[in-house]
């Protein structure tokens, strides 16, 4: 595979921007962040390409996550690219996460591996069900209580150290507010669920860091509250949604607002920085 340069930036946005439902987390972070480095979400590139088309991309971002997206099936290319490289984790469609897995990461030890369907939503589609509560800023919740939700949701879902969560809850909340990525449902003011997106690009979000508290769950909260912020995004012409489910419950939810399944998704998450462990 070919290492990209700035030069390169406009083919690799165009390939990914066709298959943009499965490719939001390059796409968003090569947005926001670019290629020079400097954040944690800053990203490289290397590309393969056949009859000067390209094929397949692999992407690191400056933090350690590999974002495979390799249509073509080589998967061993694209792990020549990264070893000797550490990385914290691997996240994309199912085929290529495990593709790159097997040909070198499949002993190192994690603190997340996870499957999830992966679903999409042509906006024009939504359904936005009846029911209690309207959507507001984040900051008009309390913001004890949104981080401690995202704590939940963090040593919860994603069997984070509850030391390390409390932490990431205040970057991540310190972030939803900055970037206005997230939303809260609230009845007066009661805050019921939260809804946001993980990934932006001009035409579609990919929804991320959605949460009911336990004691919440089960009465339609998380279904509106996704349901009306997309509603206010497709007014911007925003025309499409993905995301990926955690659970049965969660998936119905989506399924309840028109979303349907396109394909799986992995997520893996090292436990500490991981280099390639060369097959015996």
């Amino acid at each position: 595979m070919i290492h990209a340069t700035a030069a390169d930036r406009p083919r690799i946005e165009a390939f990914l921007a066709q298959h943009a439902e499965r490719a939001m987390f390059p796409l968003s972070n090569l947005r926001r962040h670019g290629m020079d480095g400097g954040h944690e979400y800053a990203v490289q590139f290397w590309y393969a390409e056949a009859s000067d088309q390209i094929t397949d991309v692999m992407t690191l971002t400056d933090g350690g996550m590999a974002l495979p997206f390799l249509p073509s099936g080589d998967f061993a290319a694209a792990v020549d690219v990264i070893t000797g490289r550490s990385l914290t984790g691997m996240a994309g469609p199912l085929a290529d996460v495990r593709g790159v897995e097997r040909l070198g990461y499949a002993t190192c030890p994690r603190s997340f591996d996870h499957n999830e369907p992966h679903f999409l939503l042509h906006l024009s589609d939504l359904v936005i069900p009846a029911g209690v509560g309207v959507l507001r800023p984040l900051a008009d919740a309390s913001p004890d209580v949104i981080k401690g939700w995202i704590t939940d949701y963090d040593t919860n879902t994603l069997n984070a150290p509850l030391e390390r969560a409390v932490i990431e809850a205040e970057r991540a909340y310190g972030h939803y507010l900055s970037s206005g990525s997230h939303k809260v449902l609230m009845d007066g003011d009661t805050p019921l669920s939260m809804t946001g997106f993980n990934a932006q690009m001009p035409d579609i979000v990919q929804l991320g860091g959605v949460y009911t508290p336990q004691e919440l769950r089960g009465r339609g909260f998380a279904r509106r509250a996704v349901a009306l912020h997309l509603a206010e995004v497709a007014a911007l012409g925003v025309t499409r949604a993905t995301l990926f489910s955690a659970s049965d419950m969660a998936a119905r939810a989506y399924r309840a607002v028109g979303f349907e399944r396109i394909g799986e998704w992995s997520l893996i998450l090292f436990d500490g920085p991981q280099q390639r462990h060369h097959p015996s």
